[in-house]
């Protein structure tokens, strides 16, 4: 799924997520871009919804990884904020999510871009306050070589 997207609630960025989900196969990683509470959890939330998890999902700033297995495939998903750079990775797992048969979310990507895999889907999310403070622009797209998000 790939295209520019313009929500105007927490609901909506919600809804598209949970979109994505139903169109994304085993394997996909998705790299998530953005401020600071623009989205980039909600967007994940609503994936979670789409593969029918029940856990609850936030965000794993401090853990770094969370996993959720009981959909009808698994989310691997990360917060890689605190991250130094991307050789901390391997300690965390992520060459393991990557290569299986779930769905992996990195949330502030940009961190470890030189890691990331060809056919990333990059969702870039951002605000644009002269819409309105609940307004988002989401842009998704997907990579055609590794180690790139644009």
């Amino acid at each position: 799924m790939e295209g520019i997207f313009e929500v105007n609630s927490a609901e909506e960025t919600k809804a598209l997520g949970v979109r994505f989900a139903e169109e994304a196969a085993p394997g996909t990683v998705i790299a998530l871009i953005g401020d600071l509470g623009v989205g980039k959890t909600v967007f994940t939330k609503g994936i979670a919804k789409g593969l029918g998890i029940t856990e609850k999902v936030s965000s794993p700033t401090f853990t770094i990884l969370e996993s959720y297995y009981s959909g009808k495939m698994p989310l691997h998903h990360f917060d890689v904020y605190r991250i130094g750079d991307s050789e901390e990775m391997e300690e965390a797992g992520f060459d393991d999510c990557i290569s299986s048969n779930g769905i992996t979310i990195v949330e502030w990507a940009t961190v470890i871009e030189d890691i990331m895999p060809a056919g990333t889907f990059v969702v870039e999310i951002a605000k644009d306050l002269s819409k309105g403070l609940d307004y988002r622009k989401i842009t998704i797209t997907k990579t055609q070589r590794e180690g790139y998000l644009k």
